[in-house]
């Protein structure tokens, strides 16, 4: 059984109809409500979450999921002052708005989260979202191999006098220069 009662303190101006369109028998979304819905990212992000889960995950689950991907780290690497952020909004706004509409079960005493068959309404709005990514890291990995194999060519074609095994010492000495980087800006975030 979940809990329907909106957070105490929210107002909302959406209609009482629990966003369902007229037709209650399909159960089929307005499409304003879906837009009011994916209008905040965490809302985003619990349906995106939910889309790979096949059994009921917990608050705590989601919560730290969210919280990484929003902060490009991993669970482990999360502050408690992440996790709980993302994790009293999600309690107190974003979870109860999916459960009032029917996209979610949501049981704030247990809480547990599963997704509804409404909220499959939501992938054609959220295909894509995994595969989107603003890493620079593989941008930059690719540079500094273009550049390597710039500098390889160049030897090559006779334009640089280098001997292959300094050549061969400045590629490793390149990538590792990359890779130190990457390690320490990751290493700087946690």
């Amino acid at each position: 059984m979940s809990n329907t009662a909106p957070p105490t303190g929210q107002s909302d101006d959406r209609p009482e109809s629990g966003g369902i369109s007229g037709d209650d028998e399909r159960g089929e979304l307005d499409p304003d409500d879906i837009y009011h819905l994916l209008q905040t990212s965490r809302r985003r992000h619990v349906l995106r979450y939910l889309r790979g889960a096949d059994d009921p995950v917990t608050l705590r689950e989601v919560a730290e999921r969210i919280a990484a991907w929003e902060h490009d780290t991993t669970v482990e690497n999360l502050s408690s002052s992440q996790r709980q952020r993302v994790y009293i909004s999600l309690y107190q706004s974003h979870l109860p708005k999916l459960d009032t509409r029917g996209i979610i079960h949501y049981d704030k005493d247990r809480g547990t989260i599963e997704s509804t068959p409404l909220a499959a309404q939501f992938d054609p709005y959220l295909s894509g979202l995994e595969g989107a990514s603003t890493d620079p890291w593989p941008y930059r990995y690719a540079g500094a191999v273009a550049c390597c194999g710039l500098f390889l060519a160049a030897i090559a074609a006779g334009l640089l006098p280098v001997p292959w095994a300094a050549a061969a010492t400045l590629v490793v000495l390149a990538v590792a220069v990359v890779a130190g980087w990457h390690a320490y800006s990751v290493l700087g975030e946690g």
